[in-house]
């Protein structure tokens, strides 16, 4: 079963080790991370989007499969509750970083 919505972590930050010699700064490390959350969003996004449309057409009437339909709608499930336990997951490790005396 291949899920196309996530990708492996070392794929997360394109870094090439040849082209930059100096650390990442701050600021490119957050707007790489913002684009790889974006991009993920949107991809759960598309999920829901393409659960909707198989729904809305078997719901007409067209010539839809029943376990295409279903299929579709589990994708979309899959990816959304993964999507909310990655969440769960960062706002419990930025919690647990803010409770840090330092």
């Amino acid at each position: 079963m291949n899920i196309s919505g996530f990708q492996p972590v070392t794929n997360v930050f394109k870094a090439d080790i040849n082209t930059k010699t100096q650390p990442y700064t701050p600021y490119e490390v957050q707007k790489s991370f913002a684009s790889v959350l974006k991009e993920s969003i949107e991809k759960v996004n598309e999920t829901q989007i393409q659960s909707d449309k198989m729904t809305e057409k078997l719901v007409n009437g067209e010539n839809v499969d029943l376990h295409q339909v279903m299929i579709t709608s589990q994708k979309a499930s899959v990816t959304m509750q993964a999507t909310l336990e990655i969440r769960n997951k960062i706002i419990e490790a930025y919690q647990e970083t803010m409770r840090m005396q330092v």
